[in-house]
């Protein structure tokens, strides 16, 4: 018996720490960690292939030697190269037939899919906008294949969380792993891809969901290391040392680069527009703006594709004002001229490249103006390549630590990330959007950046209205509606005609109220009618709804089915609407914390 006892606690501890062993691997959080590891796999595996496919068509078409980068070349091989980006535009040009005949949509990018739709990406979309982007940037147009890698890494996040059933704030952050991981592939930077993922994907950091992001970001960059394939592996070498004296002008040029980000969004959206008012349909232009790449690329093949090679080139040898300038308007003018006419990419790659073009002819400027300052060139580069990114595609941390994890000089990345405040000020304050969310309002979307507004707008007055609302005729008197509608039986009465048009609404408890001297008997009721004018439609969302009660000043108002026929549906309340605003605005909070 003395034996048993010891054997029986022994099992019982044994299943006691089963138990827990098993609640911990079922935990919500350690699931998440789990499955944000083999997205950072996937989406790292995927960032690799897809570079090595691009990067192969360069060889394969512009008879590049093995190794060599298209961007670095200080002139193409043949003249007739310069066709490639015609006829790359020509493949763009008959996806979008292809599409247009098929009536897809436009594909939904992970920022917006974060902020509307709750994480949910189509891998129709994935696979349409990694397709267009290796061929548009595979053919030379002067396009970043960022937008690819998150688009990929993204979607294959969204899927994998549709298919374990994950709660909406749960797919968020699985897409921003999946964002974060690709980012940190394709430059060889897990804290660049970790906040990448928090400021534009999740669009808030927080304890809950660093976790796993940064996992994703670090499992993806092992696996691009695996297979040997960094992208952006950048050796700045010995940097002189900062000075207190030198900031200020770094902060000048964070804001120079601030304006220039302006310029190049308000540039893009100009060349669209012009695109636009050609008398071709939209699967010829790309075709176009194939023929005005080639023949930039004829001047110098650097206005080509994303601009790897020519980044590194121009970060290791110091060229003259005027060549540095050039480059700078060739390569705006490329990357311009090919998103302006429909070939697929971002501006990501390219904002860093003229970021570091302007850095150059800043230093350069600086020597003239006031050499006893010092301004290194390499390093007003990489501040100008920091501050300009940061312009055109958000997140100064995110460039920061990119500017951290390529130099490896603490001292520069304050000074990067001086500059990049100061940029990020001034674009938010002058402009107001990055280039994504200023393509969405374009496009008539209110989206400044992924966080979650989707459940907003599936808050609508349909889901939050009363439909037991009591009507009476707008012919009845006043003596009548008092007989009918007696005080306390109901506190408002929406007063329609002939098919229940609303004609306004009244509020018991003030009629009862009313003196004999004030209204007879005999005076219609619709005499006293409020709120005549604002209705609201099922179809409105919370946002909408509380402006029109705000114009109305009115506590309650009639929902109708439509603004033309005007038929009475239901009621909505301005307390009631508060209360479930608040209440999905605590149910988003504890989505993104990771509360309870």
């Amino acid at each position: 018996m003395r034996l048993d006892k010891p054997i029986t606690s022994l099992s019982e501890r044994l299943r006691a720490q089963l138990w827990a062993t098993a609640r911990f691997l079922t935990a919500r959080g350690v699931t998440l960690v789990g499955l944000a590891c083999v997205v950072g796999v996937i989406a790292g595996a995927l960032t690799t292939a897809m570079g090595a496919i691009v990067q192969g068509m360069h060889w394969l078409l512009f008879g590049l030697p093995p190794g060599a980068r298209l961007s670095a070349m200080f002139s193409l091989s043949n003249p007739w190269q310069a066709l490639v980006p015609v006829f790359g535009g020509a493949i763009v040009g008959l996806t979008v037939v292809v599409l247009r005949r098929r009536r897809f949509r436009t594909p939904i990018d992970p920022i917006e899919a974060n902020a509307l739709h709750g994480g949910r990406l189509s891998m129709t979309d994935t696979f349409i906008v990694a397709w267009q982007t290796i061929i548009s940037s595979g053919f030379g147009a002067s396009v970043g294949l960022e937008a690819a890698y998150t688009q990929t890494g993204s979607g294959v996040a969204s899927w994998i969380a549709r298919q374990f059933g994950l709660r909406r704030g749960d797919v968020r952050i699985l897409v921003g792993c999946g964002a974060a991981g690709a980012i940190a592939a394709a430059f060889g930077a897990p804290l660049t891809g970790a906040f990448y993922g928090f400021e534009l994907i999740i669009g808030v950091y927080s304890i809950a969901n660093l976790a796993p992001v940064m996992a994703a970001a670090l499992c993806a960059s092992l696996t691009a290391s695996y297979f040997g394939d960094i992208q952006f592996p950048v050796d700045l070498g010995n940097l002189p040392p900062m000075t207190v004296a030198q900031y200020v002008p770094f902060i000048i040029l964070g804001l120079l680069a601030g304006a220039a980000s302006i310029g190049i969004m308000r540039l893009v959206t100009l060349v669209e527009l012009l695109f636009g008012k050609l008398a071709v349909g939209p699967a010829l232009r790309p075709v176009i703006g194939g023929c005005v790449v080639g023949l930039l690329g004829l001047v110098t093949p650097q206005v080509l594709s994303s601009g790897h090679g020519g980044l590194h080139r121009e970060l290791a040898m110091n060229y003259g004002l005027y060549v540095i300038t050039q480059l700078f308007v060739l390569k705006l003018l490329a990357s311009a001229v090919s998103l302006g006419s429909g070939f697929r990419g971002g501006l990501f790659f390219a904002s860093l490249f003229l970021g570091a073009l302007l850095g150059k002819m800043f230093a350069a400027g600086m020597t003239v103006l006031s050499p006893e300052v010092g301004i290194d060139p390499t390093v007003a580069a990489v501040v100008g390549m920091t501050s300009l990114a940061v312009g055109v595609v958000g997140g100064p941390l995110t460039m920061t630590f990119l500017a951290l994890e390529s130099s490896g000089n603490l001292a520069l990345t304050g000074v990067a990330l001086a500059a990049a405040i100061v940029s990020a000020l001034l674009v938010r304050e002058a402009f107001g959007f990055s280039f994504s969310t200023w393509r969405f309002h374009l496009r008539g979307e209110t989206i400044r950046s992924a966080q979650d507004i989707g459940w907003m707008r599936n808050l609508t007055v349909g889901s939050m209205m009363r439909e037991d609302v009591r009507t009476v005729p707008g012919d009845i008197t006043l003596g009548e509606f008092r007989k009918s509608v007696p005080l306390g039986s109901t506190q408002r009465v929406i007063i329609v005609g002939p098919g229940r048009k609303y004609l306004g609404m009244l509020v018991v408890a003030e009629v009862h109220g009313l003196h004999p001297d004030q209204a007879g008997d005999k005076q219609p009721v619709a005499a006293l009618a409020k709120s005549r004018e604002t209705v609201l439609v099922p179809t409105m969302n919370v946002k909408a709804a509380a402006e029109a009660f705000t114009m109305a000043s009115s506590e309650e108002l009639a929902v109708v089915q439509d603004f033309v026929g005007r038929k009475v549906v239901g009621l909505l309340t301005e307390g009631h609407m508060l209360r479930r605003y608040a209440e999905e605005l605590d149910k988003a909070r504890r989505d993104i914390y990771g509360e309870r």
